[in-house]
């Protein structure tokens, strides 16, 4: 799989596609669409689906190094704004803001992100780290072998005791039986 083809399966989704078109407006350092709108889009495409189907939300990740609630605050409102109309979650989250919340939501510590890419390097399953920044370019640090054969392997930069891992897994597969797992 090209990145061509998971930029075309990615932009099925109506929106995907909408967001993607307006990130820059959005005024976001380093904003990146993120994570399960677009590998769920690939392996949707994959399946002969509809591209935006079971897709939660939509993540949308930026780096400011104001790690203040408000400064993340504005973000999320301009965002609410830019994206009213496409009547779907969207989810905005400042990755210097991430080592200060985690471990209240996850149960885990975080070491401080210093980039988006960085956060999304650490994503639980590695064929998920995914984004899509403001010039339309993919990133993709493990590349794209494993999305393209639904292999789901844990990260092994992901500090986690296996749980979260697990919980990703088993969600994934309820809503793409195919995939299969190899711990990394």
């Amino acid at each position: 799989m090209t990145e061509a083809e998971v930029l075309a399966a990615v932009r099925q989704n109506p929106v995907n596609a909408a967001i993607l078109d307006r990130l820059h407006a959005l005024n976001a350092p380093q904003a990146h669409l993120v994570a399960g709108c677009l590998f769920g889009a690939v392996w949707n495409v994959q399946a002969g689906r509809p591209a935006g189907e079971n897709v939660n939300d939509y993540d949308l990740f930026y780096y400011d190094p104001d790690s203040s609630y408000e400064a993340e605050d504005a973000v999320i409102r301009r965002a609410d704004a830019l994206f009213a109309d496409l009547g779907v979650k969207i989810e905005v989250r400042n990755q210097a803001r991430v080592h200060l919340w985690f471990a209240s939501r996850f149960g885990q510590t975080r070491p401080p992100i210093n980039s988006v890419r960085e956060g999304i390097d650490q994503f639980l399953v590695r064929c998920t780290c995914l984004g899509v920044g403001v010039h339309g370019t993919l990133y993709a640090p493990y590349g794209l072998d494993e999305l393209e054969a639904g292999l789901l392997r844990s990260n092994p930069l992901n500090v986690d005791d296996g749980r979260l891992y697990r919980a990703k897994v088993e969600s994934y597969q309820r809503r793409w039986p195919w995939l299969r797992t190899e711990r990394h």
